[in-house]
């Protein structure tokens, strides 16, 4: 039997590091006395790992506050300047990259569309290695730590980043390999684009604070990210919050996994043009998808359409609150916010005729708060976890 591994001076000075720049982090501004009690560690240990952390470059002073009697106390915080990262939301329509400081900031951005069946692997890979060489320009020398890409479909969390899109046509395609390929010597993380979206409204949105919560991803198709007792839940093969995928009606609409009845062919913006498409016979897609639908939920002639968007998405969230009992649902990706700039109200209460009391009771339904760039903003979440010390 192998003997457990002895903790070193160094592991110990090390982890000492990660759990202090992790609590300045997610809790600073924070003096040297705050840091302390939160975090367990001496005073002198304090001061010492502070000081190392400031002589890099990392930790920066923010202000003083007054003391009782003495000198006032400086406030330290993560420098969010000291490195950026590179995140990548790949949709349906386009493929947004974003150069982001350390509090998910954005410096600069590149978006370059994709057109209606180009969404082979060759095609995706070079729209994002474009994308990352023209925010690289706007680095100014400051260090890069790394790529992240969210992706829709399921995503096999591991090195390789393997990527299941059937929307995509999409099958086991190594997508983090073929894009360290690309890109190296920067690291590269890919994930579901729900699951980055709903990392980000945990750490600086909607979510933050929330143990147990749902943060629903509506664009042209429909996703969710799970957390449960504050991590995110994947599942036994990583597809956990396939919720597009779910059935709304039986034998219904044709949904772009092949299936019938999905969730997704009635309250992604793909499936809402397409049924008023069949109610009227045309649609206006000047603009592309987004400007069609924004177009559409200020129409009349729509009304019917979305009034029945509204209740489909409705009872999906009843069924997530029926199955996951969540503190709270946040309504994000750029679909999402329109309906729920508009209707939140009404899906709201379309939720309360299908969700179980109990469970509708607890719980609180709102916006997501990063705007329609939360994807390309949680896709580097995985990146500064790392820098983190794995947070």
């Amino acid at each position: 039997m192998e003997r457990p591994k002895r903790m070193t001076t160094r592991d110990l000075k090390l982890g000492n590091r990660m759990l202090l720049l992790r609590t300045l982090y997610f809790e600073g501004p924070l003096t040297r006395r705050d840091l302390a009690p939160a975090t367990d560690l001496s005073t002198a240990t304090v001061s010492n790992v502070t000081t190392g952390l400031i002589a890099e470059g990392i930790v920066r002073e923010a202000g003083k506050v007054d003391s009782d009697g003495g000198r006032p106390h400086i406030l330290l915080e993560v420098d969010p300047g000291h490195a950026l990262v590179v995140g990548v939301d790949v949709g349906e329509t386009h493929v947004q990259v974003e150069l982001l400081d350390l509090k998910l900031a954005p410096r600069a951005a590149a978006k370059y569309e994709l057109e209606a069946g180009r969404h082979d692997p060759a095609t995706v890979i070079d729209r994002i290695a474009a994308g990352v060489e023209e925010v690289l320009a706007a680095a100014g020398g400051v260090p890069v730590l790394g790529v992240g890409v969210g992706m829709p479909g399921i995503v096999e969390y591991g090195p390789d980043g393997i990527v299941h899109a059937q929307a995509f046509g999409w099958d086991a395609v190594p997508l983090g390999r073929l894009l360290a390929e690309r890109l190296g010597p920067l690291p590269v993380h890919v994930e579901n684009g729900a699951m980055t979206m709903g990392q980000a409204e945990l750490w600086f949105g909607a979510g933050k604070g929330a143990s147990n919560a749902i943060i629903a991803l509506i664009g042209s198709g429909v996703g969710s990210c799970v957390v449960a007792d504050g991590a995110l839940y994947r599942g036994a093969g990583s597809s956990a919050g396939e919720w597009g995928h779910t059935t709304m009606r039986v034998d219904g609409r044709r949904c772009r996994c092949g299936s019938r009845g999905c969730l997704e062919a009635y309250v992604g913006a793909e499936g809402v043009l397409d049924r008023f498409l069949a109610a009227t016979g045309a649609v206006d897609l000047a603009g592309g998808e987004e400007a069609a639908l924004e177009r559409l939920l200020d129409d009349p002639a729509a009304a019917g359409v979305i009034d029945e968007t509204v209740r489909y998405l409705g009872a999906g969230l009843a069924d997530l609150l029926n199955l996951f009992n969540p503190e709270l649902v946040v309504i994000g990706g750029w679909a999402g916010h329109l309906l729920a700039a508009r209707r939140l109200a009404d899906i709201t209460a379309a939720t309360g005729e299908y969700a179980l009391k109990q469970p509708f009771a607890t719980a609180r339904i709102a916006p997501g708060l990063l705007g329609p760039d939360a994807v390309a903003k949680g896709a580097a979440t995985p990146v500064i976890a790392e820098f983190l010390g794995g947070a």
